[in-house]
């Protein structure tokens, strides 16, 4: 018996696009061509080359204006059943997107996990605010009640490995920026604008990480209440597609002025930065002006180097655009207002009003409804695995394979997600969003 008759299914054609940085993608084409499928590969620049192992990728050389011809031509070639890619919002990837609902192909979307740090998600046709879950809570009280409860193993990652792998990939892209001619990156600066900026943030690791975990525990033990804004990435599609602000400044700007106004006088704001910030988008700054331009400088405190869980758990609540941090704030219990688009704003869940009710009116997540909204989310979007580690690669080709070998089927009474997302409630009169 061969491995396709092993699962029940029938032999497929799958074509992958750009992946996360690293060997992923190409480990989990190996395992469905060992399963007996076929798979296929369209480069994008040099950097998707290094890191593919098989054979019969083809280049893609033009601009975007000629991609969907191109892509609809080896789509009949190779008689594609299945689109594999990562990230929904890089320009080839949404003209990738409308071309498979145009000829009825399932798309495969896989992104960072919606859960961290044991996980991937992968979703069928998009993903974080383009994703197809619904909005609705009492569909995961019900669904929530037949959804398994799944083990979560832990995921090893490697900084250094991540860190190293960039490097190569962006290095390849740049080394082969003449064969790729009409390759134009979705990030906003280049890459080694980043690593420049990264390499100081890497020299003062060690004392930012001993100094924010001191601050921290001293924050969170003293009596005065405080809350927490997580940033995310300047260049995040999260911010620039999935939200009104398109920068961090703007979501800055708004938040610090709500807090200033309608927070108790004696509350703090703990701005945090995301872990992988370089200081290219020079966030701190904005933030210590935000703060001093209001009249609050005294009572914004701002973090390097992430979210320490014993700050965040020690809050009176959460605000962010949509980060995933949301959902680590939720599973304890906190109050979440989320401003963006994101998968766990949910009524029941996350503050459902302006901003500037929350200071004030926080309110906690029903328990009940995340534990029905996070098994469902585990059960139709997330992997145990990773992509920064051999064995955290292993464990999610394992999981993803055989996902991706399922047949094609409709969701189960499932309509797109419509959103509440209302810039008139999120953005006073003077804020833009830019």
């Amino acid at each position: 018996m061969d491995a396709n008759s092993a699962t029940g299914t029938s032999p497929r054609s799958f074509l992958f696009l750009q992946g996360p940085i690293g060997p992923f993608f190409s480990r989990l084409a190996q395992r469905l061509a060992a399963a007996g499928h076929a798979v296929h590969r369209i480069n994008f620049h040099g950097g998707d080359r290094l890191f593919w192992r098989l054979p019969g990728a083809v280049d893609f050389r033009g601009d975007e204006a000629g991609w969907p011809a191109f892509l609809c031509e080896h789509l009949g070639r190779w008689c594609i059943t299945d689109l594999v890619l990562f990230g929904d919002c890089r320009p080839m990837h949404r003209a990738a997107l409308a071309a498979a609902a145009e000829h009825k192909l399932p798309a495969h979307v896989f992104e960072e996990g919606y859960l961290r740090p044991n996980w991937i998600t992968l979703e069928r046709g998009g993903v974080n605010g383009n994703s197809v879950l619904p909005r609705d809570p009492q569909y995961y009280r019900v669904a929530g009640q037949s959804a398994p409860r799944r083990e979560e193993a832990p995921v090893a990652s490697s900084f250094a490995r991540r860190a190293f792998e960039d490097v190569l990939y962006h290095t390849a892209m740049a080394l082969t920026r003449n064969h790729f001619r009409g390759y134009r990156t979705h990030r906003p600066w280049h890459p080694y604008v980043d690593y420049a900026h990264a390499a100081g943030r890497f020299l003062r690791r060690p004392f930012v990480k001993g100094y924010t975990a001191a601050l921290s525990e001293r924050l969170a033990a003293q009596p005065q209440p405080y809350f927490v804004f997580p940033l995310q990435l300047d260049a995040d599609t999260q911010i620039r597609h999935h939200s009104v602000f398109r920068r961090m400044r703007p979501a800055i700007e708004h938040v610090i002025a709500s807090f200033a106004r309608h927070a108790p006088g004696d509350a703090l704001l703990s701005v945090t930065e995301h872990p992988l910030e370089t200081g290219v988008a020079g966030l701190k700054l904005i933030v210590d002006r935000c703060a001093t331009d209001a009249g609050v400088r005294s009572r914004v405190v701002y973090f390097e180097g992430g979210t320490p869980d014993r700050l965040l758990r020690g809050s009176r609540g959460v605000i962010t655009v949509n980060s995933t941090i949301g959902v680590r704030a939720l599973s304890w219990g906190l109050p979440v207002a989320t401003l963006g688009q994101a998968v766990y704003a949910l009524p029941g869940l996350t503050h459902q009003g302006t901003v500037d009710k929350f200071w004030r009116h926080a309110a906690p997540p029903d328990p009940s409804l995340f534990a029905a909204f996070r098994r469902v989310l585990v059960t139709r979007t997330q992997i145990n695995g990773g992509f920064y580690s051999d064995s955290a690669i292993s464990m999610a080709v394992r999981e993803a394979a055989g996902r991706l070998q399922q047949e094609p089927a409709l969701e189960e009474s499932v309509r797109p997600r419509t959103s509440r997302f209302d810039p008139d409630l999120l953005l006073p009169p003077t804020a833009t969003a830019l």
